[in-house]
């Protein structure tokens, strides 16, 4: 028997994309199998190649020019070089565009317009291509037209409203997260609306326009947080370490550091107190369902914090996973990656590099039991493959033309 193909083999995309949010989404259709051509700048390509330190070391331990934040993002793809500034840069890509199936962009709205380059333009030479726009705020709305960056989304939309100490802490105050989950979360959208508009072609024969917008996308990720606020009118608040709907559901100090108990229902809370040397809590009226509980945190959290600091960390979790209460440690990225479980899941992989030798990449979560997923090129370097994909299609550079 033949192996089979990965899910997206023989599928082409134009990614006209820079930065995160929609080179997120092409790694993912690109680890997925598809063919991605990421246009770039000459002579300076995707931003993120420069947003170092740090940078790729090759084999002597000096710097290459390869940004750390550009290896993240980019892999399994192809660059080729192009100025769509140019008459010349703009028709190449028109002509490529016939070629593909998907082309994604974040330009700011009717940016493309002026290099022939929106959708309505490329959707008369190619009628079956999907085209993703990702912007700040849509194509429609009173702020259309304004930048969109991850961090004042993040500000915007609400997350660092809910992130955070409380306010009446010690350093309460708006706090955005270690990651750019705006961009993330708007690149995993992408990729789900991609697919969806592929599967969508197999019966209509036609391609459609994506509007995305990273607004849209952080609104909707807050999940019980807006619903939160929808049925009740009143807006969350930060809340710290601590859970809005579910108590304990946080950080506890023990006697040598922090760990994190997460009690999802009402057997693991007995479980918990039991654990604890306190069945009394589990039974107590105030305390005997997480409804009570939330309505009484204030009396609870700190009969807990005063027994979790007794013991060790790891004394608590080891007694605490054997009782099954989800819980564990506060880890760095170092301790992240020397987890047993985390080296079982091989989440730390390695891809040859024409500059280094190797880069390290973190592994796609994705586990497909018939065609996993393949780690078949670094990141390019920029317009490695410009001469390969021109040829691969019939094409000539402006500068032969």
């Amino acid at each position: 028997m033949s192996e089979r193909k990965a899910p997206l083999d023989g599928i082409r995309v134009l990614d006209l994309s820079r930065v995160l949010a929609g080179p997120w989404c092409s790694q993912n259709l690109a680890d997925l199998g598809a063919d991605v051509i990421k246009v770039e700048r000459p002579g300076t390509g995707d931003d993120t190649r420069g947003w170092g330190p740090p940078y790729l070391k090759d084999s002597e331990g000096k710097d290459t020019s390869e940004a750390a934040y550009f290896l993240s993002t980019n892999r399994n793809k192809r660059s080729i070089a192009i100025d769509i500034a140019t008459a010349e840069g703009a028709e190449l890509v028109r002509q490529i565009a016939v070629h593909c199936d998907i082309l994604i962009e974040n330009f700011k709205v009717g940016g493309l317009r002026k290099y022939g380059l929106d959708y309505e333009r490329i959707k008369e030479i190619n009628p079956r291509l999907i085209y993703c726009s990702i912007t700040g705020f849509g194509q429609t709305g009173p702020k259309a037209s304004l930048p969109g960056y991850d961090f004042m989304i993040q500000g915007m939309g609400g997350l660092m409203s809910i992130t955070g100490e409380r306010d009446d802490l010690p350093g309460g105050g708006p706090q955005k997260a270690g990651v750019a989950v705006t961009d993330l979360f708007t690149g995993m959208y992408a990729t789900i609306a991609v697919l969806g508009a592929l599967q969508e072609r197999h019966r209509s024969g036609l391609g459609q326009h994506i509007d995305l917008a990273l607004l849209d996308c952080h609104v909707a990720m807050l999940a019980n947080q807006t619903l939160n606020y929808m049925t009740s009118g009143v807006a969350p608040v930060r809340a710290g370490n601590a859970h809005q709907n579910v108590v304990p559901y946080q950080v506890f100090a023990a006697s040598d550091g922090h760990l994190i108990v997460a009690v999802g229902n009402d057997g693991q809370y007995r479980a918990y107190c039991q654990v604890l040397g306190r069945p009394d809590l589990a039974s107590h009226p105030d305390y005997a369902t997480n409804s009570l509980r939330l309505v009484n945190r204030k009396s609870l959290i700190p009969e807990l914090e005063s027994i979790m600091k007794t013991r060790k960390r790891d004394e608590w979790i080891e007694a605490l996973q054997k009782a099954g209460v989800p819980c564990g440690p506060i880890n760095n990225i170092k301790q992240v990656f020397e987890d047993p479980q985390v080296q079982a899941r091989e989440l730390w992989r390695t891809i040859p590099h024409p500059l280094a030798g190797t880069t390290p990449t973190t592994a796609n979560p994705i586990r497909y039991s018939e065609t996993p997923i393949q780690y078949r090129m670094a990141p390019p370097l920029l317009g490695q493959h410009t001469e390969q994909i021109l040829e691969e299609l019939g094409l000539k550079s402006p500068q032969e033309g």
